[in-house]
């Protein structure tokens, strides 16, 4: 028997009984579009997980101070000042693109006819590269801002909304902090929101550090920021920030530098092993649509017991009547997983026409459920084939 013989016998067959053939191709589409749709989740996941942690900051080494030491009274000296920021970017040269640090401290101002409470951050003109500052509207500090003590303000986009109406309208508005005005010039949001775990709250506002410098009993900047020229730099770079910020001061007092490396490396190892479980799990959907169509293919060999008595004993060699079954099986599982394939992709792509997130699709993961979906095909099949081509002539003649 030729294999096109065998493919148009086989058609035959599953045309014969066509709603079992649906129900038997049905678990091939669910596994097969489960496997692509798991990929996909996993990936876009994968992707934003990692883009949130990045567009914090890129390549960010952060310090701050922790303790003066077990037995010894913290001292104002021992704060991280301006002066340590000005000797990392003096001491680390090329190996940086910028440092810089971040003093703290708090206000009340008139939001929306009520009288609230404001974080007040000082800061320099390199906190909204290292940070990934977003200016939708208006300017951000300079260095003459910063050199001279000018009396300016960038309000969060959240808190200019709820004083002027929108962040356009907030620029060139006058506050007052620390009884002093200020003139509003721009207004920001974090590239990437922290939800409140990174120095900048709902209702901020930056000023620059020189002139909260006055408005702060101790100076001490926490944290203060490293943006690394080099990925490969991070880790050798930050060792180098902890050792001179340990000259610099006091013996005992210690300082935590740490970077988002770490961060990143468990935000990839839990991303692969979900898509480990994940794609697991869709193999089991597939395992079980294989027995499905191993259980109809024993029913069918059941079924027609006589036919192959009937076709062996005219002359037709049991490599025939194996390759018959077996193609039947194969084309219930490639079929199912053709559909499972245009299922699979249809859904991400739709969701992509109807809204602005994109989601990847991997050829991969394509390529892996046909290949998949063949060879089910051809091991669950292989067992009711190998039943029928083995069958006895005259027992399958007599069979009823």
């Amino acid at each position: 028997m030729q294999l096109g013989e065998a493919l148009r016998f086989s058609a035959q067959a599953l045309r014969a009984n066509p709603v079992r053939s649906l129900l038997t191709g049905l678990g091939m589409v669910i596994g097969t579009a489960s496997v692509i749709l798991v990929v996909t989740v996993s990936l876009t996941s994968r992707d934003y997980v990692l883009q949130q942690v990045e567009g914090i900051g890129s390549n960010i080494i952060f310090g701050y101070y922790v303790t003066a030491g077990p037995t010894t009274p913290a001292a104002d000296a021992d704060y991280i000042k301006m002066a340590d920021v000005d000797a990392l970017r003096r001491d680390l040269g090329g190996e940086i693109v910028a440092a810089t640090g971040v003093m703290a401290n708090f206000d009340q101002i008139l939001v929306g006819g009520k009288v609230r409470d404001v974080k007040v951050i000082g800061t320099d003109q390199a906190y909204a590269s290292v940070r990934n500052i977003v200016i939708p509207s208006g300017r951000f500090l300079d260095a003459d801002d910063v050199g001279s003590r000018q009396k300016v303000a960038l309000l969060t986009d959240s808190l200019a909304q709820r004083m002027y109406g929108s962040s356009a309208a907030a620029l060139s508005q006058v506050i007052k902090l620390f009884g002093l005005q200020f003139t509003v010039i721009g207004t920001f949001h974090e590239k990437v929101e922290t939800f409140g775990q990174s120095e900048l709250e709902r209702d901020t506002i930056l000023v620059p550090i020189t002139v909260l410098h006055y408005f702060t009993p101790v100076e001490r900047i926490d944290p203060l920021y490293v943006q690394v020229r080099s990925p490969q730099q991070v880790d050798l770079v930050a060792t180098r920030v902890k050792e001179i910020l340990s000259v610099r001061h006091r013996p005992g007092a210690q300082y935590r530098v740490e970077t988002l490396t770490s961060i990143l490396n468990a935000a990839k190892s839990i991303s692969l092993i979900l898509s480990v479980v994940l794609i697991l799990v869709s193999a089991i959907t597939l395992v079980i649509s294989g027995i499905g169509i191993m259980n109809i293919m024993l029913v069918t060999v059941t079924e027609r017991t006589r036919e192959i008595g009937v076709r062996l004993a005219v002359g037709a060699s049991p490599r025939e009547i194996l390759l018959q079954f077996l193609t039947e099986a194969i084309m219930v599982s490639l079929s199912g997983g053709l559909i499972g394939i245009l299922v699979g992709v249809a859904i991400p792509l739709s969701v992509g026409l109807f809204t602005d997130v994109r989601i990847p699709i991997s050829t991969m993961a394509i390529v892996v459920a046909f290949g998949v979906s063949s060879l089910v095909g051809l091991v669950f099949g292989m067992l009711p084939a190998n039943r029928a081509a083995h069958l006895n002539p005259t027992e399958a003649l007599r069979y009823e």
